[in-house]
């Protein structure tokens, strides 16, 4: 039992650098092209495209979301936030990785802009539950936005101190997400991309708040 208990507390807890996996120097295998779209996983990406990165939880579902998102040219799941390199999907499991579940969105921002990705990513998941996601318990179903450069930096916390505004008026607790800047992604095994593409059926945790979240306009200088 106290094995067991153990366990529970250090996924609800980042492992220290001593702690942690030791991972590998190569990357693992994954799968060449999107199930959906069939454009290349890894890229090159077009000329033009821009990337974003969010954890929301489950990454199956999460993913769909995206990659059903107009001006979306390419989605992949995988592993970001922690320490162990190149990890497996049941390293990470452990918590001792310090990975969180995420997706990679490509996109065109003449199509859909960073401001309408980061409104869907706050509408669909909980912010406020810390290391978890509805019954989702552990530290890879943190809430995270990891940016590409200082424009997306700043629209995603400004859009959290809107979002947690809207939060706070119905209610509800403090967000817990975790802006940073996006650290390297692995790109995490073929059966998990695009996985609800494959099975329909399959889980999907993803639960809103059902609170709106209004994007603050950015005022011209």
């Amino acid at each position: 039992m106290f094995f067991l208990s153990d366990m529970l507390n250090k996924k609800l807890q980042l492992p220290k650098s001593n702690e942690a996996l030791p991972g590998r120097s190569q990357p693992i295998p994954t799968a060449a092209k999107h199930h959906v779209s069939k454009r290349t996983l890894k890229g090159p990406y077009p000329e033009g495209l821009e990337t974003a990165m969010f954890g929301l939880g489950c990454f199956w579902g999460a993913e769909r979301l995206f990659w059903q998102t107009d001006g979306v040219w390419v989605t992949a799941v995988g592993y970001a936030g922690g320490m162990t390199p190149n990890p497996t999907y049941q390293e990470t499991c452990t918590g001792l990785t310090g990975h969180a579940e995420v997706v990679l969105v490509v996109f065109d921002p003449a199509v859909v802009s960073y401001d309408t990705l980061l409104k869907i990513f706050w509408e669909a998941h909980d912010p406020t539950q810390g290391m978890r996601q509805g019954n989702d318990v552990g530290t890879t179903y943190r809430s995270a936005i990891y940016t590409f450069g200082e424009a997306q930096y700043d629209a995603a916390i400004a859009s959290r101190d809107a979002y947690q505004a809207s939060l706070q008026k119905a209610g509800m607790s403090k967000i817990t997400t975790e802006i940073a800047p996006a650290p390297e992604f692995y790109f995490a095994e073929a059966e998990h991309q695009q996985y609800l593409a494959k099975n329909p059926y399959g889980y999907c945790g993803l639960k809103g708040t059902g609170v709106s979240c209004a994007i603050p306009q950015k005022v011209e200088v």
